[in-house]
């Protein structure tokens, strides 16, 4: 009797786990039509992860389909949308590779400059986005002189010349405080288009809540922490000439 239920619960429990293995195994081989529609359920459930792998699926399966270059904009729109700008650019990037037409890669591009924008809420935390933004919308500007996205693109960069003009500004106060004259004059020194009256820009405020954490640009409560060392500083240091040669720091 015993062997009897053991044998009943195994095969039971064979039956369960080949039932639930089928499903999976079920969802390959499928029109492309099928994973299109998986793609837009999944995106109205607001699963991008299963989105994500629906569209891997479609793009294995169906290479050719009329309906990939339609999923891949839907999902580097919808990644922006849910504020995942970098896997946004990575979809726009395939459509503009393999799928954009002239017009369409205009878009496809304005989208690109639009998405590292809005990837850079606080802009004193990456230096290198900020330039890398700023080219991108400046070639932007020279292969589209005409485009209706033009003035959007143009907006844009003038901000984000003014956040790198006030990045540079804290670093620089950074050197002051930690007494190197020379390296916050080089950052100070750092604003090279003419056209902003650099007179007349302020520095942005910092709510109250980042300031006890980050400072408010000018100094930080934790400023008696840092210590008077090369460690603090970038490789644009300049060394004093009082101290040893002049040269960047590495």
């Amino acid at each position: 009797m015993s062997l009897k239920l053991n044998l009943m619960i195994t095969l039971f429990t064979t039956f369960i786990f080949l039932s639930g293995c089928s499903k999976d195994i079920e969802e390959y081989n499928k029109p492309a039509a099928f994973w299109y529609t998986k793609i837009v359920e999944s995106i109205s459930n607001g699963n991008l992860e299963k989105a994500d792998s629906y569209y891997s699926s479609l793009q294995g399966e169906h290479i050719g389909s009329p309906l990939l270059p339609e999923a891949t904009m839907i999902l580097a729109i919808t990644h922006m949308q849910y504020e995942e700008y970098l896997l946004g650019e990575h979809f726009l990037n395939e459509y503009i590779k393999r799928y954009a037409t002239p017009n369409e890669k205009e878009f496809a591009e304005f989208l690109k400059i639009k998405a590292k924008y809005l990837a850079l809420p606080n802009p004193r935390r990456d230096q290198a986005l900020i330039q890398e933004a700023i080219d991108e919308g400046e070639k932007f500007k020279r292969h589209y002189p005409n485009s209706m996205y033009y003035e959007i693109i143009d907006t844009m960069i003038t901000r984000l010349y003014l956040a790198q003009a006030v990045l540079n500004e804290t670093i620089a106060d950074l050197y002051e405080r930690v007494d190197k004259p020379k390296s916050a004059a080089y950052y100070r020194a750092l604003k090279p288009q003419p056209w902003i009256k650099w007179s007349e820009v302020d520095r942005a405020k910092t709510p109250w809540y980042r300031a006890w954490f980050e400072g408010d640009g000018t100094e930080s409560w934790y400023g008696f922490l840092v210590p008077d060392t090369r460690s603090v500083v970038s490789r644009n240091s300049v060394i004093d000439d009082n101290t040893t040669q002049n040269k960047e720091i590495n």
